[in-house]
């Protein structure tokens, strides 16, 4: 009974005034306030919640095709939060403005990664400052990750990859590559099972 009194005293003015005007002037008010309501909901769902987006070049050789693959992103795990070695991460590419990709994390904060630059040949070990991560495409020779513009921030990862859902029949789960698994498993599962 006291939800009910409180959800009057909060919302009450509302419903009286509507059923008040209804099929008056102030009727596309509220029609206005929904849509405005909506629209805000799926702003915070598609920049905090989940978004999907499309995958195209050949870095992520095999594990994506060079074009029309389309992911579901996570963007729980936006700005490094809870991820690990060998997670696929949405990201913000620091040498190009306004411009997204998709690696592989091969080092996260304090890790040592071995650094070969592709066009000397030359090898480093480094350590990953903290605040960056490391991050490699899987095809290495056509990949312009971290070997290139150095440790990620990871400020600039947007989320992590969740599922693979276009191509409907390549439609699959992305699970970490580099995690030892129990069992003979892919390193992807189906969708549907």
């Amino acid at each position: 009974m006291a939800r009910g009194r409180l959800f009057n005293a909060t919302f009450g003015w509302a419903r009286t005034y509507f059923q008040r005007h209804r099929g008056t002037a102030s009727a596309p008010l509220f029609v206005s306030l929904g849509t405005l309501k909506a629209i805000v909901a799926c702003h915070l769902l598609w920049e905090h919640g989940i978004s999907f987006g499309g995958a195209a070049g050949s870095s992520m050789l095999p594990t994506f095709s060079v074009y029309g693959d389309y992911l579901l992103v996570s963007k729980y795990y936006r700005r490094g939060r809870d991820l690990h070695v060998g997670d696929l991460v949405f990201y913000d590419i620091p040498i190009f403005r306004r411009a997204q990709g998709v690696k592989r994390i091969m080092g996260l904060p304090g890790d040592y990664v071995l650094h070969g630059d592709p066009d000397t040949g030359s090898q480093v070990m480094i350590q990953v400052p903290q605040g960056h991560c490391w991050i490699t495409g899987d095809n290495l020779e056509s990949s312009r990750d971290s070997r290139v513009f150095g440790p990620l921030p990871l400020a600039l990862v947007r989320g992590k990859v969740l599922a693979k859902i276009w191509p409907p029949q390549e439609a699959h789960w992305i699970r970490n590559g580099l995690e030892d698994s129990k069992s003979s498993e892919n390193d992807s599962v189906a969708l549907s099972s």
